[in-house]
């Protein structure tokens, strides 16, 4: 389980990443590496999308250890 999570909490921060590009620089890294919607691109937002929906789990982990 912490292998998922640690792969998924790097989607995470390579979601972040790229958002914070786009907001700051307008500048959409996902789409100069890998196109324009192509399937490969919309894989990988899919899988940060995943990524970020899995990682709301995360705060029940955070409440159950802290008890």
């Amino acid at each position: 389980m912490r292998i998922l999570d640690y792969a998924l909490l790097t989607l995470v921060v390579i979601g972040a990443i790229n958002w914070g590009l786009i907001g700051f620089l307008n500048f959409d890294l996902v789409r100069v590496l890998f196109g324009n919607m192509t399937i490969l691109s919309r894989i990988i937002y899919g899988a940060v999308g995943i990524g970020g929906l899995y990682a709301i789990s995360y705060y029940g982990r955070i409440n159950s250890s802290a008890e």
